[in-house]
């Protein structure tokens, strides 16, 4: 009977050590501090992604069927010489209508060289407004940025390289016959026989369809894409002041 005694307030003692322990409340989840980049980081970081992208997007496009063999850009009669084709090659001239079509697509191929430097001038003149709307902006605000504020000037840089194209290509010459064998059926609305505008246009449109592919994979986080450090550190901050 002593030794029950003895024994029920050990039992109690250590009941009530465990019972401390097990009631004791979790310790508090170690919060680091957000990394938020500077001004600078961010300015520094969208420029690159940019070069990134833009520069990528001109390799490809200049490369031998960039545009020829991309459905999504490839230069195609325009919408009101579509008639001219359709006539054409009901009367067997389907080589001339080819020719024309694949004369504007080296053309634009060849022109897409000269791509880098109008972009990396336009990129170099953003400001930091510019800057922080396009990285907090909409998946394709780097892109709208582009069309709004260099359209008018690449229009105006491309025209002589995209003339000089399509004489060195035969589009000029190709797309003038079939305007000028269309020109000769009667009771038909002429055609201008000058295709350089358009071809400048699709060139540059093209561009911009590549340029918006390659910012959404930097927006989306792939790997290849937020390819150092800075690009990294940054767009991983835009994410979480985006909600993504």
């Amino acid at each position: 009977m002593k030794r029950v005694f003895v024994l029920l307030p050990l039992l109690l003692i250590g009941f009530s050590l465990t019972s401390f322990d097990y009631f004791k409340p979790a310790p508090e989840p170690i919060i680091y501090p957000q990394i938020i980049p500077s001004n600078l980081e961010i300015g520094n970081a969208l420029k690159q992604a940019l070069q990134q992208g833009t520069g990528k997007s001109a390799d490809q496009l200049s490369a031998v069927n960039g545009f020829f063999g991309n459905a999504a850009v490839k230069i195609l009669f325009p919408p009101e010489a579509k008639k001219v084709e359709k006539t054409l090659r009901g009367m067997g001239m389907n080589k001339l209508c080819d020719n024309v079509i694949l004369s504007l697509n080296r053309a634009a191929e060849d022109a897409a060289k000269e791509a880098k430097p109008i972009f990396i001038d336009a990129i170099k003149k953003m400001t930091i407004q510019d800057v922080s709307g396009i990285l907090l902006g909409q998946q394709d605000a780097a892109t709208q940025y582009f069309k709004r504020t260099t359209t008018a000037a690449l229009a105006v840089k491309f025209k002589p390289v995209i003339k000089a194209s399509l004489d060195k290509v035969g589009a000029t010459k190709y797309y003038g016959t079939a305007a000028g064998e269309y020109n000769k059926l009667p009771f038909v609305k002429h055609l201008n026989p000058d295709i350089t505008d358009y071809a400048t246009q699709k060139t540059i449109d093209g561009l911009f369809v590549e340029i918006a592919q390659e910012e959404l994979k930097i927006r989306q986080n792939l790997p290849a894409a937020r390819s150092t450090p800075l690009l990294q550190k940054v767009f991983n901050f835009a994410d979480k002041k985006s909600g993504n």
